[in-house]
Parts: C-alpha cells; sequence; structure tokens
C-alpha cells in the first residue's frame, strides 16, 4: 500500500452560516505533487489551513504521515511548511537579512543561519540580489524567496497555495522547475493553484474541489476522459458562419460547444457514451454536417479535453456530480482563483513551520 502524506475524513470547517469545507475526504500520496482545483471560495484555502494547523476543523479528522492535525499539531507542524498567497517576507530586510533571520529564529547559530541562506539564495538564482531590500525585488523574485523561506527547513510536507499567481510565464517555469527539484529530494507538495495548466505540469494526482466539496479525484487521464474521449477543434473560414456550426456541432455530437475567443473558433467535446462510434468516427460525421450545411472549415484537430475543459464540465454539474470512471467518488472541483477565510481576509501568510 502506497504511504500517504495526507489523509482526510469528512473533513469541515464552518464560518458563522458559510459552511466553508464541507466533508472533503482527500488521500495524498507520499513523495508526489498531489494538485487541488476550484472556482474562488471553493475551500482551497481553507482545507490547506486546517491541514497545516493553522485552523482546527469542526468535523471529521486530518492526518498528517499518520498524525491528526488536532492531537499530534506540535509533531505536524515539525514536518509541513507552508507558503500562502502573499508574501511573508519583511520587504525592508534584504534577502540575506530574511534567510538569516529564519534561520535564527528556527534555532540555528549565525553562522549556520548565514551559510544556509547563501545556499538556498544561489539555488533560487537570487545572489546577485542577495544584499538588495526586497521590496526592490520582482514578483517572480519575491515569490522565490517566500519559498526559499519555506525551505529552510526541509519539509516532508510543503503546502504551495496558489505559489505563481501574478507571475509572469518566465517566473511561474522558475517556480515550477524548483516544485520538480523538491519533489526529486523526496518532499511531498501539495499545491492549491488558479492555473489549470500548472496541476496538468506538475500533479501527479488532482481533486477539484467545488461549494467545500470534492466533486472529482484522480490522475489527469482519468479526469479528461470522465468529461468526454476527445475534443473537437474547429477553424472555421467565415466567422458570420460560427453561430450555424455551433447548432449542428452540438447537434451532430450531443455535447455543449464552447465559443472560443478567436471569432472562427469553436471546441466541442467528443463524449462517446450512448454511441458505438468512436471519437473520430464522431468528429468526422460532425464535420460531414458542416459541409453539407455548406459551412468551410479551414482546419480542424481531435485531442484529449483539456484541463480547461474538465474543469467547465465539472463545475457546470456542481457538487452533486458524479465522479469520474476509475477515480475515486466525492473527491474534487476545479480552481479559479483561490478562497479567502472570512476569520482572515487578508488570506494566508507563507512561513516555514
Amino acid at each position: 500500500m502506497t504511504d500517504l502524506a495526507i489523509e482526510t475524513e469528512g473533513l469541515v470547517k464552518v464560518f458563522g452560516t458559510n459552511r466553508a469545507v464541507d466533508g472533503i475526504d482527500l488521500r495524498v500520496p507520499a513523495g508526489t505533487v498531489y494538485g487541488v482545483l476550484g472556482p474562488n471560495g471553493a475551500g482551497k484555502t481553507t482545507t490547506v489551513r486546517m491541514l497545516a494547523t493553522l485552523l482546527r476543523p469542526d468535523g471529521g479528522r486530518a492526518r498528517v504521515f499518520g498524525k491528526d492535525v488536532v492531537r499530534d499539531a506540535d509533531t505536524v507542524r515539525s514536518r509541513v511548511s507552508l507558503t500562502g498567497q502573499y508574501a511573508s517576507v519583511d520587504e525592508d530586510l534584504t534577502g540575506t537579512e530574511n534567510l538569516v533571520l529564519l534561520g535564527r529564529l528556527l534555532g540555528r547559530s549565525r553562522a549556520a543561519a548565514r551559510e544556509s541562506s547563501e545556499r538556498l539564495l544561489a539555488a533560487f538564482g537570487l545572489a546577485e540580489a542577495a544584499g538588495r531590500q526586497v521590496k526592490n525585488y520582482s514578483g517572480g523574485m519575491r515569490r522565490r524567496i517566500d519559498i526559499a523561506a519555506s525551505l529552510l527547513n526541509i519539509p516532508d510536507l510543503l503546502f504551495l497555495d496558489e505559489p505563481t499567481t501574478g507571475l509572469d510565464p518566465r517566473s511561474r517555469n522558475q517556480v515550477w522547475d524548483i516544485v520538480r527539484t523538491v519533489v526529486a529530494q523526496g518532499t511531498t507538495v501539495l499545491l492549491t493553484t488558479q492555473y489549470l495548466d500548472e496541476a496538468d505540469q506538475l500533479a501527479s494526482r488532482i481533486a477539484v474541489i467545488d461549494h467545500g466539496k470534492v466533486i472529482a479525484e484522480g490522475t489527469k487521464g482519468e479526469l479528461k476522459a470522465s468529461v468526454g474521449s476527445g475534443s473537437v477543434h474547429v477553424r472555421l473560414r467565415d466567422p458570420e458562419q460560427r453561430p450555424a456550426a455551433e447548432r449542428i456541432l452540438a447537434s451532430a455530437l450531443r455535447a455543449s460547444v464552447q465559443l472560443d475567443p478567436d471569432p472562427v473558433a469553436l471546441t466541442a467535446t467528443v463524449d462517446g457514451h450512448g454511441t458505438d462510434l468512436g471519437a473520430a468516427e464522431q468528429a468526422a460525421r460532425a464535420l460531414s454536417e458542416l459541409a453539407r450545411a455548406g459551412i468551410t472549415v479551414d482546419n480542424f484537430g481531435l485531442g484529449q479535453p483539456s484541463l480547461d475543459e474538465v474543469f467547465l464540465a465539472l463545475t457546470e454539474s456542481g457538487p452533486t456530480g458524479t465522479a469520474p470512471a476509475g477515480a475515486a467518488a466525492d473527491t474534487t472541483t476545479t480552481d479559479a482563483t483561490d478562497d479567502t477565510d472570512p476569520a482572515d481576509p487578508t488570506g494566508t501568510k507563507g512561513t516555514p513551520a
């Protein structure tokens, strides 16, 4: 049996009349990246804060490496680290001063704290900026030093709560590389994110949360297969024909059709349920219907649904939706921007545990 870094059963958190987390069950294998997706207010940050012992659950139970997050909170804290949605470092201090200060708070000697700060700054590509005040760092640099602070003590479990929000593509890629390096060294990462491609890049399993419940859970392949066996992407020659093409595709494929930002592009899911035709055959039939209607297709493609399409399909069905085939029932939803707890409107600060 695979060792579990996190296991929750019926986890609940209530703020007044708001049931922010409403019976979440999770099983996170050790040594992996586990993605948690969900719309704004879905309950992702609240769940992370309970697992990190920052909030006390109102119901259910949660264990981190077999230790109860309430009864064994001190033991759990010794094995985890958290980087929240907002930077935890002091902007008036330099990069070196921030990491030395945190190292000293962790009980290290001044020499040991300085040695570890130099090592981390170099590893995160911040050595040249070590003597500059953090308020003069770019957004990507601030995020990297925030994660570096979480790794002063290499944790067994690292919570990353939307670590790349607001970063440019290059900075995001740098953070992704850091996550991969950390996991290669044996750390388990629980990642909440508003970027579906981020979960696609990093996570081996993904839970989708909506309205405080897990509505789907599985590997990327399982989640994509749950909303259809394929996805047809069509590009028309004439944008005025798109409304007619939308109707024809919806009828031929018996599926909803998404209108892409490009005015001549459409995307439809090929379900495969209730028909003997495979995805390719269904797509061919739909394209034939378009041709018979006099609608010119410049190009088309058939591929696996994206996580964006999975997100839309799952959140349309809501928290009562059916879990994907091959995945655990009552498990996860999708992600957009994360939730802020009513009890903590500023969000979670990232701090080394």
